[in-house]
């Protein structure tokens, strides 16, 4: 049959029942038809106009990324008319609400289960590909699972987009999940009138070693692996607001896998994890103190947030989202009065293949910072830790609490207060031992600690750039406390020596005599 006849016979049927017979909703002819001469229903599709320019896929949905999730308190109400799973092979399920569910196949095989489906926060569909991907492994790696095989699901309009746009997305993700290793089985797709895509995805566990939403303990700390702000953006994004250097931000971010902070925090024994994405950082706290148990306290000056995040939730971009998410954790939450309001709309920011959030045993996050650093999560940052026991409250407060480190914008000012003359006293690398204010002692001793926590620099590398620094100025106890320092960090005498050489070749005879005095006095012991 030509096209011409199928056409026709096609149009007679939808005509004869007064409903067209692939969207009953209009009537035949279609208004498509009557614009476009096109009968999708016969098997047509609407010529691609070439206009030169690439598709913007989120022209095509009404809420981006994981901003487009039913909210927790419509969820958890939903879930609750539904009937409880019991089963003692059932180790994790829809109980406590956790990133995926976990299955004891046989007594030496535990698998790991979850699905995860969103529409584009980013126009190229290659790369929305690659977010999804990363979005949907991120629960296997909450729970410490590793992923081993996958499934994709796909809604794509084939009436308006060119098959090779789906193509393009599918083949994003593919990439994604061959770096973790992972193989696509299949998948199921639909036609739909909004792009949608995810996987679901299978991994396996060890059942002794299963990380849970559930077992934070009051003295643990919490680590964030990743930066905040990749709703706001994909929503400013989508009106044409966001800076290139925002939106290249988000997408590092979105794209990187999870893999490293999950097999960190196995090793160093993380009592608690969950992946923050669509219910935002509250949302994903809320949920683990909940189900821990306990009281959380968050610094926000702690966080680790996207370029030009805070500007724009300030202008008041950030996506209906946030609303849905503070109905579920608003009510657990308590602000301090000096947190800003666009300070609580990125804490209520609907995350796309956003971090890892881990309780750590405060022993050990010395080490899940250092190991963090190593595999390069150089974001990763301490952002509160769990303060008692109760039925789930989160405290939120500008700056760190009950003493150490200050928020890091006051730190910030400070520091430019004092580089540019209107503070105390500069002085040189000792100069905090001998100030005479305690204000400007402390600021000092604070931007030390802010400087020489890893980075974008390694904590290796800093420690033997200040090294080289203590002998090139010839200071005596700077160079006693770090040399001793990098000797219980494993730093080698190799190593060592060359930090060293570079010291000398800027300080001279003065830094050569003290580098041999610390060697005769900490190497030789």
């Amino acid at each position: 049959m030509d096209a011409k006849e199928k056409r026709k016979k096609v149009m007679a049927r939808s005509m004869r029942l007064g409903h067209c017979v692939c969207d009953p909703r209009k009537p035949c002819p279609c208004p498509l038809f009557k614009e476009k001469n096109v009968c999708t229903c016969a098997g047509e599709r609407i010529p691609v106009e070439k206009t030169g320019k690439p598709v913007r896929l989120t022209s095509f949905v009404r809420s981006a990324g994981c901003a487009g999730k039913i909210g927790q308190q419509d969820l958890h109400r939903v879930l609750g008319m539904l009937p409880v799973v019991k089963d003692p092979r059932l180790l994790v399920g829809t109980a406590t609400a956790d990133d995926a569910g976990i299955f004891r196949l046989t007594p030496s095989v535990t698998v790991v289960q979850t699905v995860d489906v969103f529409t584009p926060n980013v126009d190229e569909p290659r790369l929305f590909g690659r977010i999804a991907a990363c979005n949907s492994l991120s629960d296997v790696y909450a729970m410490g699972g590793t992923p081993v095989t996958a499934l994709s699901v796909i809604g794509f309009p084939l009436d308006a987009l060119p098959h090779e746009v789906m193509a393009d997305i599918i083949s994003g993700g593919m990439e994604v999940l061959k770096e973790a290793g992972t193989i696509l089985l299949g998948g199921h797709s639909i036609n739909d009138e909004e792009v949608k895509f995810g996987f679901a995805v299978t991994g396996v566990i060890s059942a002794s070693a299963v990380v849970t939403n559930a077992g934070a303990k009051p003295g643990d700390m919490l680590v964030l692996t990743k930066p905040l702000g990749t709703g706001i953006i994909s929503f400013a994004n989508q009106i044409n607001k966001a800076s290139k250097e925002s939106v290249d931000a988000a997408i590092t971010s979105m794209t990187t896998l999870n893999r490293a902070g999950s097999e960190i925090m196995v090793r160093h024994g993380a009592t608690a994890c969950t992946d923050v994405t669509g219910f935002g950082l509250l949302g994903h706290l809320a949920r683990m103190a909940v189900e821990s148990g306990v009281t959380a306290e968050v610094w926000c000056g702690e966080l680790p947030l996207l370029p030009g995040v805070l500007e724009y939730a300030r202008k008041g971009m950030f996506s209906g989202a946030n609303e849905r998410n503070a109905d579920y954790s608003a009510e657990r939450t308590e602000f301090a009065g000096d947190v800003p309001d666009e300070m609580k709309a990125v804490l209520y920011d609907a995350q796309t293949s956003g971090g890892l959030l881990i309780a750590i045993p405060a022993g050990n996050v010395e080490k899940v910072m250092r190991d963090l650093q190593a595999a390069g999560v150089s974001v990763a940052a301490v952002i509160g830790k769990i303060s008692g026991k109760s039925d789930g409250r989160i405290r939120v407060s500008a700056k760190r609490t009950g003493g150490g480190k200050q928020s890091t914008v006051k730190l910030k000012k400070e520091t430019e207060e004092n580089m540019s003359g209107k503070g105390e006293s500069k002085g040189g690398c000792c100069s905090h031992e001998s100030s005479g204010a305690a204000s400007g002692a402390a600021a000092f001793e604070e931007f030390l600690g802010v400087a020489m926590r890893p980075g974008a620099v390694d904590a290796v590398t800093k420690e033997l750039i200040t090294i080289a620094l203590g002998l090139a100025v010839n200071c005596h106890t700077c160079s006693r406390v770090h040399i001793k320092k990098a000797l219980k960090m494993g730093i080698g005498a190799q190593e060592l020596e060359e930090a060293a050489a570079l010291a000398m070749a800027f300080g001279g005879c003065r830094a050569m005599v003290l580098w041999n005095e610390m060697k005769e006095e900490l190497l030789k012991k």
